[in-house]
């Protein structure tokens, strides 16, 4: 195979740009997707000053027909797709459930779920009519896939149901050698997790400074878990800064 080729949706920042850089160093060719056509052009810049191994795509992957052109367009330039991480994801607000909104509400679930499904679908149709035929998904699961937070139930209904579509990817791709796998994140160090430096909700009511981890961290794993062959998986894999309240009662 001449090249390998990737996209990586919600690489502007944090986790998703952390993971476009290893997969950079690693040889890939890869697409950063998020919505803002400047900041991901910034970070495009930023890992990728030569311009070439790098295409930046502004796409909100909730809306069905973004999504289905980003693929065209990444198919157009280099002609396969071996590698979809679906990365990209929003909070609400930390309120009571009963208090968030309609809109709050379809919001995450459009960002988080419905965006990594469209994801899915066209990397599959992809990655079915190729020659070599096949590729790999990651879906960002994030701890939030088992465990929630306080006052997080949008994040973690979408999370939760990430594990799901994680499985189902997983075995309706097994006939074209299809691999999927999903990456939990503990804390990783982003504008996301600022917050924990000062502070955060905790189940038992009280509030507590968490511990983060370099987002490299990450980016180094996904790398791994892309560096395998399609007839080997990592099917679930959880990156977690040790001491932070997850293992355990707190």
């Amino acid at each position: 195979m001449s090249i390998k080729t990737a996209i990586v949706t919600g690489a502007g920042t944090g986790v998703g740009k952390a993971i476009a850089k290893a997969l950079l160093t690693s040889g890939y060719k890869v697409a950063i997707v998020g919505r803002r056509k400047e900041m991901i052009e910034a970070a495009a810049n930023e890992i990728d000053p030569s311009g070439t191994n790098v295409f930046p795509v502004s796409a909100d992957i909730g809306d069905f027909q973004a999504v289905a052109g980003l693929f065209e367009k990444v198919k157009a330039k280099w002609g396969r797709l071996d590698l979809l991480v679906n990365n990209a994801g929003v909070g609400a607000p930390a309120i009571p459930m009963e208090e968030l909104s309609a809109e709050q509400w379809n919001a995450v679930v459009a960002s988080n779920l419905t965006g990594a499904f469209f994801c899915t679908q066209q990397a599959i149709k992809i990655m079915k009519a190729q020659s070599p035929r096949g590729g790999r998904i990651i879906n960002n699961g994030s701890i939030s896939a088992t465990t929630p937070r306080p006052h997080s139930a949008p994040y973690t209904a979408t999370k939760h149901a990430i594990s799901g579509l994680t499985k189902s990817t997983a075995l309706d791709g097994r006939p074209f050698d299809i691999a999927c796998g999903q990456i939990d994140i503990g804390n990783a160090t982003t504008e996301m997790t600022a917050k924990m430096a000062t502070g955060v909700l905790q189940a038992d009511g009280s509030t507590a400074v968490e511990p983060t981890i370099d987002a490299k961290h990450i980016g180094d794993a996904v790398a791994y878990m892309a560096s395998l062959p399609l007839n080997a998986n990592v099917l679930t894999m959880t990156v977690m800064a040790t001491q932070m309240p997850f293992v355990g009662r707190g």
